[in-house]
């Protein structure tokens, strides 16, 4: 209870064991809502649960710290929070919008380094886009850009994997023929499973049809070998080779790159210089 909200989320906690041991299904399904952020006001929340406050934007970093707090009560090492899709904060339209969740990024970070956020980690998953452009990225906010800024050394196939920030290189083809070997073993079982002669043939298929880009963003590569056994799976009278021929697969163009939508609830672009700018 000694850090910020914690009496208020203590007393969820106490009142999901209330309901637990009642029978109350009610007041369990309301201190999950409450856990999970989905209140939308104070005064349905103390209704509900008799507390005055709720999970928003603007708290929802220090509710992380409470429940890793709470998990390590339970009996764990901490809690490791991913935030995937990173990019989305790149695409951000408005500099406003984006420095906004570059200030907190960096709260985080300053955080984690220091260790005032004690059995908490954060695995973030960005393109090299959201992380180097000094316009948009993580770089244009400079002071990410100092904590970020990668070991000079690390060159030449050399790695530093004790930095906060980890590249991952491209997949081989190798590396894919791992993979696809993976999402075979855990759609099919080994009596009916495709024979490596089968990822052979898909694999090259895709080299065929879209080149070295199905090793190399393999999204839609893997799409494709999901799909495939899928079909394997509910006609078991077709063979993989009559099927491999057909299969259509795309390049991966990137899709994640394009501009959020005003829609999404980004900020009119005026305030940043150029952006409006048409030839």
């Amino acid at each position: 209870e000694e850090l910020t909200g914690g009496f208020e989320f203590a007393e969820v906690i106490r009142r999901y064991w209330e309901g637990h041991e009642t029978g109350d299904d009610e007041l369990k399904s309301a201190a999950l809502r409450w856990l999970r952020g989905e209140f939308a006001t104070r005064t349905d929340a103390r209704k509900a649960l008799g507390v005055r406050t709720i999970i928003d934007d603007a708290s929802v970093y220090e509710h992380l710290k409470l429940m890793s707090a709470f998990v390590c009560e339970a009996g764990y090492k901490g809690l490791l929070v991913g935030l995937d899709e990173m990019v989305n904060l790149y695409k951000l339209t408005s500099s406003q919008a984006r420095n906004a969740n570059y200030e907190q990024i960096l709260r985080i970070l300053n955080d984690v380094l220091q260790g005032s956020a004690e059995n908490l980690g954060f695995l973030m998953g960005g393109t090299p886009e959201f992380l180097m452009n000094t316009r948009r990225g993580l770089y244009s906010y400079e002071a990410l850009q100092s904590r970020l800024a990668e070991n000079t050394f690390a060159r030449d196939g050399l790695v530093d994997l004790s930095g906060p920030v980890v590249r991952l290189a491209s997949l081989t083809p190798e590396d894919l023929f791992v993979l696809l070997a993976n999402v075979r073993r855990i759609m099919q079982d080994d009596a009916g499973a495709l024979p490596d002669d089968a990822l052979e043939a898909f694999m090259a298929h895709c080299s065929d049809r879209i080149g070295e880009a199905y090793f190399r963003t393999p999204r839609n590569t893997v799409t494709a070998f999901v799909n495939l056994l899928s079909v394997l799976e509910q006609n078991p009278g077709v063979e993989w080779s009559d099927l491999i021929e057909k299969t259509e697969v795309s390049e991966d163009l990137g899709e994640d790159l394009t501009e959020v939508d005003e829609s999404t609830g980004a900020q009119d672009p005026g305030d940043d210089d150029l952006i409006s700018f048409k030839l």
